[in-house]
């Protein structure tokens, strides 16, 4: 794709702004607070607007798009709907015990429910799993799509998208992050809703889209499809997204940096009504590209975004999109970045290496294990190549950790006797029991999901019945935080919930 003055001078002016105002905002930070929290000043529309910019990225734009142009349709758009009623349960739920407690981080709340040894397990698995799943994933995607629509080769956009990304992450910690999704969160919303406008002025209006894709539009398939059957529903489909929004620290980290709980409350359900939204900016255009350019794009769904762009946009936007691409990239990029830095560095390296460790050696360690992770994450990049699918690729492999972490969450909240040594046990099986049904037994990996938390409950219930504790885990409080609800937190996750069973009444 040939790129004009304008579009070079956009790209440039978005991505030179986005990360002047990143840094200027995150100067002069003193502490751990300030580096890894924000200082615990965020407001509620950074709040919301980051964990969308976090969360949407390339392999939405290229991965949630290509199962809409292949045999799952809309009905992949149910990560995104379920997410919506999830993240009212986290807003009203989760969030004010997690604030109430004054964490760093997701693994430190183990340690206060159960024991030192399930949050370094914990801890673990997410380092894990955000190098050699979400970062990679979101390196490869990106170069992916950096390649199919301005033929950058795949490995040079690995390591452009990892350096810029990991710079000024590095340099300002999570100020930095939440300031760049700002911005990127907006470039990318409005990106992907040109898109949409164009593919369904290039397929002859909105009437003909649907009357096309009629056999496309359902949010619930048969109980024996291989990737999202309606099955899913009972169980499955709650697992990811409750670990993702509730117990991710790469997704919570914004939230337990809120200035007070009723700013995390709504910059959470900003983000829950959204992510209604998302589907028709980025399912729809990957069905339409089945419809435009089905001969072009073959069995590579993964390429129906990127040849939607290359194939509508004008000159003069494509700049703007690639600068769109970008942000998408890099807010996400950045957000895992800081998180497993914030892990690294409070979990495990303050926790059992050095204990008395000073704020500013905290901040320099958590910058050289965010440039540590840069540059596994862009060598392990390429190898996604290899796998089906992006999308079903950091899908399925969450779940080796994420039914365990749901598992022990949930129950620890909910049976107040549960003992220390029942999470261990947990956590550890998770790993090989999904592994079993998912690989073993070939069953469809969100189901897999569910039936593993069903084991891992079982287990733990055996545990707790042979030796429960004898009072309940009392919990620390922060004081130093407004812990006062929203009073329209209620209200406005009912009309959330509403909206999100609406769609699914609509979409059937």
């Amino acid at each position: 794709m040939e790129l004009g003055l304008f579009d070079v001078g956009a790209f440039i002016a978005f991505i030179g702004s986005v990360i002047a105002i990143s840094l200027y905002a995150s100067r002069k930070q003193e502490s751990g607070e300030d580096y890894f929290l924000a200082g615990r000043g965020l407001t509620w529309y950074l709040i919301g607007f980051s964990l969308i910019a976090s969360n949407i990225s390339t392999e939405h734009f290229v991965g949630m798009a290509g199962e809409g142009y292949g045999e799952v349709g809309l009905a992949i758009a149910s990560y995104e709907w379920i997410a919506a009623i999830t993240m009212v349960f986290v807003a009203l739920v989760l969030l004010p015990k997690f604030l109430r407690s004054g964490i760093y981080t997701i693994p430190e709340f183990l340690e206060y429910r159960y024991d030192a040894t399930s949050r370094a397990i914990m801890a673990f698995y997410m380092m894990a799993a955000f190098v050699v799943v979400a970062i990679a994933t979101v390196l490869y995607s990106g170069a992916l799509a950096l390649n199919a629509i301005f033929g950058i080769n795949l490995v040079v956009g690995v390591w452009l998208i990892g350096i810029l990304a990991g710079a000024y992450t590095i340099y300002g910690g999570l100020k930095a992050v939440v300031w760049s999704d700002l911005l990127q969160g907006a470039a990318l919303l409005i990106g992907g809703l040109i898109v949409t406008i164009l593919g369904f002025k290039a397929i002859g209006g909105v009437d003909v889209f649907f009357a096309q894709s009629a056999d496309k539009l359902h949010t619930l398939l048969p109980s024996d499809h291989p990737k999202m059957p309606w099955t899913i529903m009972l169980g499955g489909i709650w697992i990811p997204n409750i670990f993702y929004w509730g117990l991710n620290q790469f997704i919570t980290q914004r939230t337990l940096g809120a200035k007070s709980l009723e700013e995390g409350q709504k910059g959470v359900l900003l983000a829950a009504g959204i992510k209604l939204i998302i589907p028709f900016i980025i399912i729809f255009p990957g069905i339409m590209a089945l419809q435009l350019y089905g001969a072009e794009i073959g069995d590579n769904g993964d390429q129906a975004y990127p040849i939607m762009i290359k194939n509508i946009l004008p000159a003069g936007l494509r700049g703007i999109m690639l600068a769109a691409l970008f942000g998408a990239v890099m807010s996400s990029l950045d957000s895992m970045l800081n998180s497993a830095a914030t892990i690294f560095t409070i979990d495990l390296y303050k926790r059992h290496l050095k204990p008395k460790a000073a704020p500013k050696h905290l901040i320099k360690i958590g910058r050289v294990a965010t440039a540590v992770f840069v540059l596994i994450g862009c060598l392990w990049a390429p190898m996604l190549g290899n796998f089906e699918g992006v999308y079903t690729y950091i899908q399925m492999f969450w779940g080796f950790v994420s039914p365990g972490i749901v598992a022990v969450f949930i129950f620890g909240l909910v049976v107040k006797k549960a003992p220390a040594i029942s999470a261990s046990p947990a956590l550890i099986l998770t790993v090989p029991l999904y592994g079993v049904l998912t690989f073993a037994l070939k069953m469809p990996f969100l189901n897999a999901m569910g039936l593993t938390v069903i084991i891992l409950w079982v287990v733990m219930g055996v545990i707790t019945l042979i030796k429960p504790l004898d009072k309940p885990i009392e919990y620390p409080v922060n004081t130093e935080i407004d812990l006062k609800p929203s009073p329209v937190a209620k209200i406005w996750g009912a009309a959330t919930v509403l909206a999100t069973v609406a769609l699914y009444i609509i979409f059937r």
